[in-house]
């Protein structure tokens, strides 16, 4: 979406076109695998602001997140919750209902959150992205990545220092994370569905 921005009116009409050959969205990410399996679930504020910039907004997301998520028949095995984006892995029985899902979540928190601050019209949300799960360890890599997310992004020291992020019930559930060398998880007894596969 950045790049996007720096391009030329020609660059960008070039750019759509080539976009709209491969069958893809002009302007927004594709959704190239539906299946039902695990995906890493990302979405992002505008301009990647950081309107969740309080403990409150980002629970009232995942309040959200897991009240539609549920309804929907979507299981989520790890989250975290930043100022400005958050990461969801979960298991999605139905991927045609995700835009729907992710359009109440987001309308939702959009209309409470700029009443909040007196921003009406303002645009919260920028689309989501997916990423399917491909391999046992791809799960794992994922699991590590959402967990020290908030690390990564220089908010915290530790990811136990987050309080919205899923490391807090794995380490309730799992006991302390241990991660190798290379930042690999080591793995936990994890069901990850009936006939699920990598």
């Amino acid at each position: 979406m950045y790049e996007y921005r720096k391009l030329t009116p020609e660059q960008r009409q070039e750019l759509v076109k080539q976009r709209l050959a491969l069958g893809y969205p002009p302007h927004s990410p594709p959704h190239l695998h539906q299946d039902e399996t695990l995906y890493l679930l990302t979405a992002t504020c505008f301009i990647h602001a950081t309107i969740m910039h309080t403990p409150n907004r980002r629970d009232e997301l995942l309040d959200r997140l897991y009240e539609l998520f549920s309804l929907n028949d979507i299981e989520i095995y790890a989250w975290v919750v930043l100022p400005n984006h958050y990461h969801v892995l979960a298991h999605v029985t139905r991927f045609d209902l995700l835009s729907k899902v992710f359009g109440r979540i987001h309308g939702y928190t959009s209309h409470a959150w700029n009443k909040e601050d007196l921003c009406q019209g303002r645009k919260v949300w920028f689309r989501y992205t997916d990423r399917m799960m491909r391999s046992e360890r791809h799960y794992y890599t994922t699991l590590n990545y959402i967990h020290y997310n908030p690390v990564k992004h220089g908010w915290i020291n530790s990811p136990y220092d987050w309080k919205a992020n899923s490391v807090h019930w794995y380490h309730e559930h799992k006991g302390q994370i241990g991660y190798g060398i290379c930042g690999v998880p080591i793995p936990y007894e994890i069901s990850v569905g009936d006939g699920m596969t990598f």
